[in-house]
């Protein structure tokens, strides 16, 4: 029972309000109160994007201040790009191509990872500047290897990434799902997971203590790398091709989704249910505007307005906890 009456203190709690407050507002908008299910389908389907990227961001944010990684959106185009051109250019069976394809996106994410933590490691350059330096690099790569193509996916992958073969729910909530609570025993049952946890609170402490910081800071950038090129090989098997903007929308929103998830900004504490909540919400929140036929520039403020007053609640409630 007391479970129960400290519930609301959850640090996930106050977005699952939000996110579940935004869906009854955007059914409340469709015709006749109709499409529950469509808008449920819809939110569980794109949401899952932005919960592949927070995991993999809320891990790195999770190393403490200043440590954020801004070149997911380049390494999904990247991913998305040179894996679907794998691909249509093989001649074997299915399976072998479909393997192919998910091997060279995790190849291309380490290797994004690993260039990534060197700029840091070894440069001494700032996470965000490194980031942001080698995203252009990446997303150069992109377009050189893309040269204005749009290559299809193999039929096995864009149908298995549009179906909903399992209890109605789209596969790629699925996938999500269960790469979801992978990340939940990682953080949470795992040395690995302690370890990234402390770094985040206190490096130097955690340090100190035998941790090896170079080595967990270094495959928590790798993770993070391969798991924005996963999401731009599943977004470019959903979408009939890889796009050179594609990856666009995931710079902030794996941000956002983060913090409105109860994760803490300043590092050493995560929040994986969290992510999903955030994810929901941001999808229902632009989805209710538009359903409200407010302009671009309208929609944006009032997000923000809505992330803000979020984040704030949250915070109130968890400096009164």
């Amino acid at each position: 029972m007391s479970g129960l009456s400290n519930l609301h203190r959850a640090p996930w709690f106050w977005a699952w309000v939000a996110a579940f407050a935004a869906f009854l507002a955007t059914w409340s908008m469709s015709a006749g109160g109709g499409g529950g299910m469509a808008l449920a389908v819809a939110a569980l389907t794109f949401a899952s994007f932005s919960v592949l990227t927070g995991l993999g961001q809320m891990l790195v944010i999770t190393l403490g201040p200043g440590n954020t990684d801004l070149s997911i959106p380049a390494t999904m185009t990247l991913a998305g790009t040179l894996s679907l051109k794998l691909m249509g250019g093989m001649t074997a069976t299915p399976a072998l191509v479909v393997l192919a394809g998910l091997l060279s996106t995790i190849a291309i994410g380490a290797g994004v990872g690993i260039a990534n933590f060197a700029l840091i490691r070894l440069l001494r350059i700032p996470p965000i500047i490194a980031t942001l330096s080698a995203s252009f690099l990446y997303q150069s790569l992109a377009i050189w290897s893309n040269r204005g193509l749009r290559i299809k996916p193999p039929q096995a992958l864009a149908d298995f990434t549009t179906a909903r073969d399992l209890l109605g729910v789209p596969n790629l909530a699925w996938v999500a799902l269960a790469i979801s609570a992978g990340f939940w025993v990682l953080l949470n049952l795992s040395l690995f997971g302690r370890r990234v946890s402390a770094i985040g609170q206190n490096q130097r402490a955690a340090r100190l203590a035998g941790v090896p910081v170079g080595r967990v800071m270094g495959a928590t950038y790798v993770t993070c790398a391969i798991m924005a090129a996963l999401t731009g090989f599943l977004l470019a098997c959903f979408s009939g091709g890889a796009a050179l903007n594609m990856g666009a929308e995931f710079l902030l929103m794996s941000i956002a989704v983060t913090v409105i998830g109860g994760s803490s900004i300043a590092g050493g504490n995560s929040n994986v249910p969290g992510i999903w909540a955030g994810a929901l919400f941001m999808y229902l929140i632009v989805s209710m505007l538009n359903s409200y036929g407010l302009g671009a520039g309208v929609r944006l403020l009032s997000t923000g307005i809505i992330i803000i007053a979020i984040v704030a609640v949250a915070s109130g409630r968890k400096a009164n906890a």
